[in-house]
C-alpha cells in the first residue's frame, strides 16, 4: 500500500529534460519544473550523451531552488527524496542520483528509486483518480510496450517492439524526409497537410501482442528512393497512418483477450494528436491519456511513481536496471 499524506520531491535526468517536482500523495501536483535540451541537440540530429550530462549538471540546482522557492515548501515537510534509476543514459542518470543522495543526505530524508517506464504509467495517475487494474502502451522514443497493470505494484508485460521503439520509428522517417530533429512533432505537423489516401504502408504482422516498426521505416526509405518526386506531407500523413495502426491493432487485440476495461496510453510519443484522435474514435473502452505537459519526461512523474511503488535506495547505489520489469 501506498503510504499517506507525503510530499514527494523528485528528480528527473534520464535523458535530455532536467526536472524537479514536488507531488503530493502521487496525484497533486505542487511544483513541477522542466527544462529541455532540444535546443542543444537539434544540430547533431539526436541526443549527445556527453553534452546532455554537462548541462544536467548546470540545469539542476537553479530547477530546484526555483521548485522549492515558488511552492513555498520547506524541505523539513518533505517525505522522500525520489529520483529515476533507470533506464536511461548512465551520465545522465548519475547527475539526478548524485543530486538526490546529497539531498536525502543533508535533508535526512528516505531516498527512493524510480524506474523511468513505471513512472511514466504514473503520469496518467497525476490530478486524475485512475486506478488499477488497467491496460497500459506505453509509447515513447525509446520504448514500446503493452503491460496489464494488476495493481499499482504488480503488472505483466504482454506485448513490446521487436527493433524500433515507435519514436525512433518517427524519428527515423522524418529524417527520411529530411525534417529537423526531433522528428516525431515535425512529421505530425507535416502530416497534417497531407492525403491519407496517397500511398499504403504495410503493417508488419508479428505474433501476440508485439510489435515492429523497422521494415515500415525500410519501406518509406525505399518509396522516396524510387519516387523522388513525392509528395512530402502525404508521406508523411501515411507513415503516421500506418504506425498508428500498428499500434490500434495490437491495442484493441489486447483490451479483447485480457477483457480490459480501461486504457492507459502514455509516453512522449502519446502527445501526438493524430494518435489520440484515432484512438478515441476506434476504441471504446475509457483511456486516460497524460496532461500534454507531462507526456515527455518530466519529475512529476517521479514523484508519483516513488509514492505508489516506494523502492528504498542506499546511498552507494551506482548500478542501474536496464530490464523491463517495472515493479
Amino acid at each position: 500500500m501506498p503510504i499517506t499524506n507525503k510530499l514527494i520531491l523528485g528528480i528527473e535526468s534520464s535523458c535530455d529534460e532536467s526536472a524537479i517536482a514536488i507531488v503530493e500523495n502521487g496525484r497533486k501536483i505542487i511544483t513541477s519544473q522542466i527544462e529541455s535540451q532540444i535546443n542543444l541537440h537539434e544540430k547533431y540530429g539526436g541526443v549527445v550523451p556527453e553534452i546532455a550530462s554537462r548541462y544536467h549538471v548546470q540545469a539542476i540546482t537553479d530547477l530546484l531552488e526555483t521548485a522549492l522557492s515558488t511552492s513555498n515548501i520547506n524541505p523539513a515537510s518533505l517525505s522522500a527524496i525520489a529520483c529515476t534509476q533507470g533506464p536511461g543514459l548512465i551520465g545522465t542518470l548519475l547527475v539526478g542520483l548524485n543530486t538526490a543522495k546529497a539531498l536525502s543526505f543533508a535533508w535526512n530524508k528516505p531516498l527512493l528509486g524510480v524506474n523511468h517506464l513505471y513512472a511514466h504509467i504514473c503520469s496518467c495517475l497525476l490530478e486524475s483518480n485512475l486506478e488499477p487494474p488497467f491496460l497500459a502502451l506505453l509509447i515513447s522514443g525509446g520504448h514500446t510496450e503493452l503491460r496489464l497493470f494488476e495493481s499499482y505494484t504488480k503488472s505483466q508485460l504482454i506485448g513490446e517492439s521487436l527493433d524500433d521503439a515507435i519514436g525512433e520509428a518517427f524519428d527515423k522517417i522524418a529524417r527520411i524526409l529530411s525534417l529537423k530533429y526531433p522528428g516525431g512533432p515535425e512529421l505530425e505537423n507535416l502530416a497534417k497537410s497531407g492525403d491519407l489516401n496517397y500511398v499504403k504502408f504495410p503493417v508488419a504482422k508479428v505474433s501476440n501482442y508485439d510489435f515492429s516498426f523497422s521494415g515500415l521505416k525500410t519501406n518509406i526509405y525505399r518509396y522516396c528512393e524510387k519516387n523522388p518526386q513525392y509528395d512530402a506531407a502525404s508521406v508523411a500523413a501515411c507513415a503516421q497512418s500506418a504506425l498508428t495502426q500498428a499500434l490500434l491493432t495490437k491495442t484493441l487485440k489486447a483490451i479483447n483477450d485480457f477483457k480490459a476495461n480501461k486504457l492507459v496510453v502514455c509516453g512522449g510519443v502519446s502527445a501526438n494528436n493524430f494518435i489520440r484522435q484515432q484512438f478515441l474514435n476506434n476504441i471504446q473502452i475509457p483511456i486516460n491519456f497524460p496532461n500534454l505537459n507531462f507526456c515527455t519526461d518530466n519529475a512529476a512523474m517521479i514523484a508519483s511513481a516513488a509514492y505508489f511503488n516506494p523502492q528504498p535506495i542506499t546511498y552507494n547505489a551506482t548500478v542501474f536496471s536496464r530490464s523491463e520489469q517495472l515493479a
